[in-house]
Formats: C-alpha cells, structure tokens, sequence
C-alpha cells in the first residue's frame, strides 16, 4: 500500500491583519518530530490543496523519490477583495500581510512544526497575485526566505522596479513559469491583462545576475488546469531528494 500524507488545519491570529486565518497543512507520510522538515508556505493555499491536487501530487513525487519530504502550508484568502488587498502590489493590506508571513506565521509554524529554521529550508509558492506577494516578500527578506516558486504571476512596473533595484538574487532559489497563451488575462477587477510581456522583461532583469534561476514557458493560458501540472516539475526543482 503506498503511503500517504495527512492533511491537517490550524488557526492563527493576526496582530497584523487583525484577524484569525484557518490554514491547511500537509504532512508528508511517518511524519516525526524527531526529524526535521523544509517547508513551502503557498499563498492562494486553499487552491493549492484544492485545484492543485496537492496532496495527492505530494504523495506521489515522494513515492517516486524525486522530492525529499516536506510541510506544506496554504493560507487561504476570504474572499476575491481579500485577495487583491492582501497580494497586489498596490494593495491596502500588502505590506501587513508580508509582515505577517515573516514576523508572525513562520516564527509561529516554526514553534509548533519540525521544522528547518534557515533560509534554503523556506520557500513561498503563488499563482497569479498569490505569486506577486511571494516575490515581493522572498525580495523584501532574502534572508528569511531562500526558495520562491511563481506561476504566471502578476507583473507591473512596481514588480518590475523592485526586481531592477534588487541586488541579492544570488540568495534565491526561483522557479517561475509562465504559459505562452497569457497575453489577455481576465483579471478579478474587470480589465484585460497581457501577463506574457511583463514576465519575459523580468525574466530578463534576473538572468542577468548570477541566481539560482528556472523559466519556461509552457504552452497554455492562466489556469489550474496547467499549474496543477507543473507542481509535479516545481516542488522538486526546489527540493529535491539530494539537496
């Protein structure tokens, strides 16, 4: 019988974001306290369990041995104006949530969880603005947060400024794929978006420096239907069996 993971959930209360986030957690199958994990926090997190499959992807890249085992925990979002006040770059919660992540959830989850407690053991995941927050936090705190993996994020001149006056690229791990059909996304507030663009001009901003750095671009649009996919080449570019 192949093993399986156990997916679990707690509460957290925010000073922060002044109220309390019910977040879903894996645990990768013989989960002991007497060992210690690395740990990927995603954003869009019910999404990530729900429409990414994740679980069951977790379950058989371990059985395949191609990743070593890891936490997973997805914080979710209340609602679609929840979403965009706490992940836009521009966004009314933005800066407390990113306060959160680093000063509030991981000392937190790093009290409670077996977990790794340095840079190259954290990584933070996100779709879309899920992935924007989680660049914008990995650039804010490279030595808090050593691994980043993107799907199609959302990419403006604020993205695109903070990446040129980045200068600690070589402290990340970054996975980050966009599909080729992503040039007229319909975004929650209404407008059309072409996410291509701006991700090839920051695909160029951090090749140019010496990272740890994954792009592709595979063919499809902005969706579940080819994120869920690709957790199965993302989760073991960051950690692999042998890291």
């Amino acid at each position: 019988m192949k093993a399986k993971g156990t997916v679990q959930d707690f509460t957290i209360t925010s000073e922060k974001l002044h109220e309390s986030i019910e977040v879903l957690v894996y645990l990768p199958p013989n989960y002991s306290s007497l060992n210690k994990y690395p740990y990927v926090i995603a954003q869009d997190g019910k999404d990530y369990f729900q429409l990414g499959r994740l679980a069951r992807t977790m379950d058989e890249l371990l059985q395949e041995k191609v990743i070593q085992p890891f936490i997973v925990f997805g914080i979710p979002y209340k609602n679609v104006a929840d979403r965009r006040e706490k992940y836009h770059p521009q966004g009314s919660k933005t800066k407390q949530y990113i306060q959160f992540l680093v000063q509030e959830f991981i000392p937190f989850i790093e009290k409670n969880y077996s977990l790794i407690n340095v840079a190259s053991a954290r990584a933070l995941a996100g779709d879309s603005l899920a992935a924007t927050v989680s660049l914008l936090t990995a650039m804010e705190y490279p030595y808090t947060i050593g691994n980043v993996i993107l799907h199609s994020p959302f990419v403006d001149e604020i993205v695109l400024h903070k990446a040129n006056e980045f200068k600690s690229w070589s402290q990340l791990s970054i996975y980050h794929v966009i599909g080729t059909e992503e040039t007229s996304v319909s975004m929650t507030d209404g407008n059309i978006a072409d996410f291509l663009t701006p991700n090839r001009e920051l695909q160029r901003i951090i090749s140019d420096y010496p990272a740890d750095y994954f792009y592709d671009e595979f063919v499809g649009n902005h969706t579940w239907k080819y994120w869920q996919k690709d957790l199965r080449r993302a989760f073991p570019y960051i950690f692999p069996m042998n890291k």
